[in-house]
């Protein structure tokens, strides 16, 4: 059967996550206009530097729990990197989706609520109470993705 535009858009994001180098959570992000892909981003240090699965995690050797201390990760976030890649190509992204295979933190948050993202989609949760309270006071859709299709792009 064919998949409906959600089910479309969340299988290659998840493929994204694939490329992920992270230890502790592989994370895939896809921004969409119009049923067009615009950027893909995966969680991982940034360009040219020795990935976490090289030099290890400074996270989990402190075990940090999930939600907290984000500066002390080498790493980028899915979203982030999929913001910076359409930046560099020079992408607009305003007015679009991000379909993301984790509830983005309060970081990513703000930054897609300055780049004009209107819509997230997104997979599994994550803990972060405040991203929520961004998105709502910035008007931001956010929809939990159901194998359903409920709630489909038309």
């Amino acid at each position: 059967m064919r998949p409906t535009w959600d089910e479309y858009f969340m299988q290659i994001v998840d493929i994204v996550k694939e490329r992920s180098t992270c230890l502790r959570r592989k994370v895939g992000a896809l921004i969409v206009k119009d049923k067009r892909i615009l950027a893909t981003g995966y969680n991982g240090a940034p360009t040219g530097l020795p990935h976490c699965e090289e030099v290890g995690c400074l996270r989990e050797k402190l075990n940090v729990p999930s939600g907290q201390r984000h500066e002390l990760c080498r790493g980028l976030h899915a979203e982030q990197n999929a913001i910076i890649q359409a930046a560099k190509m020079g992408v607009v992204i305003d007015g679009s989706v991000i379909y993301t295979t984790t509830y983005p933190c309060v970081i990513c948050a703000k930054m897609i609520v300055n780049a004009g993202i209107k819509k997230v989609i997104y997979k599994g949760s994550y803990p972060d109470e405040m991203s929520q309270q961004i998105f709502r006071e910035a008007g931001i859709e956010v929809v939990k993705f159901e194998e359903n299709g409920e709630g489909d792009l038309k």
